[in-house]
């Protein structure tokens, strides 16, 4: 009976001692992989590369990086695993500081010349362009940048010429046709090359210059990385060309704050003027989860000579792009 009473008290300590070696399990290797995925995508961003495929695409999504490394905590936690817990902890913190706003916010040092209202909107193959022009009615911004206007949309956007005389366009079929529309007088120039159309244009505003040029890369599909790279470049190659001359970048860069390729732009003293406008992180697509979750790929570019007041995304049907109205202010270069 001593026997078997010395066995019945161990008996507990072996079962205790098989949790212990048990603790962590399945919980844990997943919330392993879910730290692991999460701490590749966050060293790329710091790091400061976009690396390759599927890194550019996640880092469009990086503040939403913050639900996999909250659940993978969650499992560390349940599991008792101590790694997990310090590993998650350091991940979500790393998240939470790159969810911060990029770039310069200083104001102009010159005084205010002329108001601006600039709508950027991308029609998706024209398929919105009906709702475009009754955006454009209702709101009469003096600036219209329109990526993907192809043959319909050409068509649609005839009816606001009186209003709109002034245009620089690349006429295409499909995705790679694009036109900027003006109230403001421009000129139109050769924009850039590029795989879908980019027109630019200098316009004139009481007495000064205006560097306007429309952004439509390539997105960062895993077999066009090398393209979506190269073409960011470019733009940021127009970006640094003229400094001392107001700049207008506005269209679907296809990429976010969030990507290296689109910093080096901002990194030329052009600011984002969502960012100046308190909507540094607003989602612009895809249009139909962006409220609940999505990625800022269209953006108004401005140089260090404008400020902006106000920064609205207005829901255009027919379209998986919400579109960007910014309120601008063109103070005069010293």
């Amino acid at each position: 009976m001593g026997i078997a009473t010395d066995v019945g008290v161990r008996e507990p300590g072996a079962v205790d001692g098989g949790v212990r070696r048990r603790r962590g399990g399945p919980g844990a290797w997943f919330a392993g992989l879910l730290l692991l995925g999460v701490s590749v995508v966050v060293g790329c961003r710091i790091a400061d590369t976009d690396a390759l495929t599927p890194v550019p695409q996640l880092l469009a999504f990086l503040p939403w990086l913050l639900a996999p490394t909250a659940l993978a905590l969650l499992l560390a936690l349940l599991t008792r695993w101590r790694t997990g817990l310090v590993w998650g902890v350091a991940a979500l913190a790393a998240v939470a500081w790159f969810m911060e706003p990029y770039g310069k916010t200083s104001d102009p040092s010159g005084p205010p010349l002329a108001d601006l209202r600039v709508l950027t909107a991308n029609v998706l193959l024209g398929q919105a362009s009906d709702a475009l022009v009754t955006a454009v009615r209702r709101e009469r911004p003096d600036l219209v940048f329109v990526p993907e206007c192809e043959q319909r949309c050409t068509e649609a956007l005839k009816v606001l010429a009186d209003d709109y005389p002034y245009r620089s366009a690349v006429e295409k079929y499909g995705s790679e046709g694009s036109v900027i529309l003006g109230r403001t007088p421009f000129t139109a120039t050769g924009g850039i090359p590029g795989t879908l159309g980019m027109p630019g244009a200098v316009a004139e505003v009481k007495g000064q210059k205006i560097r306007l040029q429309l952004a439509h890369p390539m997105p960062p599909l895993p077999d066009t990385v090398g393209v979506w790279r190269r073409e960011l470049g470019a733009l940021r190659d127009f970006a640094a060309a003229e400094p001392d001359i107001p700049t207008i970048i506005a269209g679907d860069f296809n990429a976010t704050q969030d990507h290296a390729a689109f910093r080096r732009i901002l990194d030329t003293g052009l600011r984002d003027s969502s960012r100046l406008a308190g909507e540094a992180r607003t989602p612009t697509w895809p249009s139909r989860s962006a409220r609940v979750i999505g990625a800022q790929i269209d953006h108004v570019l401005v140089s260090e000579d404008f400020t902006a007041h106000t920064a609205r995304f207005l829901d255009l049907p027919d379209t998986d792009h919400r579109a960007v109205l910014t309120d601008l202010t063109l103070h005069r270069p010293r």
